[in-house]
């Protein structure tokens, strides 16, 4: 289980996030919706140390990860795919897959991991040797998450993965979301489309300006007035 207690982030004068508190069960996908601003992003980030925290405790099966560097953290199997993609535009998407598994030294789970990807998403097969610059966005996109896969994760987390997608990839991307779930790793989801991600999670919290203000089963929060009415454009 991932658990996230009090936990503060202080950019300059800003409290992007103001002493939250929340939980990822072991197997379980959890979602954390919100606006623009809300403080998703940044619990990703600090999660892995790629922003310092100024107060809290992060823990992973028990591991205290609140300090640890990130390529370390990395290897507890705590893993981020990035907003954006972040993918490496001028290697082949063969290459970016490779950088994933950098800190791996088992060459035939490697191997094995590398042809499960390419089961999840063939389109990557059929340019394995294409530049990933190349690629069209959502390309780019099944990229990013096949890259995380390939650093063994037991909790992939991922930031904004439907953004700026077309609805047809972005439902596929859900539907890879569920797959990699199935398989056993647990998943940490951060989502502007709400519907999309409420659907897919067993447990959403809601972030506003750094706080958590609500929280409950996937399902319960989709049909909760007050979010369908935030982040769903409906009128209560």
């Amino acid at each position: 289980m991932l658990s996230v207690q009090n936990l503060s982030v202080h950019y300059g004068g800003i409290h992007a996030l103001q002493g939250i508190d929340f939980e990822v069960p072991d197997g379980k996908i959890v979602t954390l919706i919100g606006a623009n601003g809300a403080g998703k992003s940044t619990t990703l980030k600090a999660i892995v140390n790629l922003v310092k925290t100024t107060s809290g405790t992060i823990h992973w099966n028990g591991e205290l990860l609140t300090g640890k560097l990130t390529k370390d953290i990395v290897r507890t199997g705590v893993v981020l795919s990035p907003e954006g993609r972040r993918v490496f535009p001028n290697l082949t998407v063969d290459e970016n897959l490779a950088l994933g598994a950098y800190s791996r030294n088992d060459k035939v789970g490697v191997a094995s991991d590398r042809e499960r990807v390419f089961v999840l998403f063939p389109r990557l097969k059929e340019r394995m040797k294409q530049k990933a610059g190349t690629l069209s966005g959502g390309e780019q996109q099944m990229l990013a998450v096949a890259r995380a896969l390939m650093s063994k994760p037991k909790i992939l987390m991922m930031d904004e993965p439907s953004l700026g997608l077309a609805p047809l990839i972005v439902k596929m991307i859900f539907d890879i979301v569920r797959e990699i779930n199935k398989a056993g790793t647990t998943v940490l989801l951060v989502e502007q489309n709400a519907k999309a991600a409420l659907e897919v999670a067993d447990f959403g919290y809601v972030l506003e300006t750094g706080r958590i203000i609500l929280s409950g089963p996937g399902k319960t929060l989709l049909a909760d007035q007050r979010v369908r009415a935030a982040y769903l454009g409906e009128a209560i």
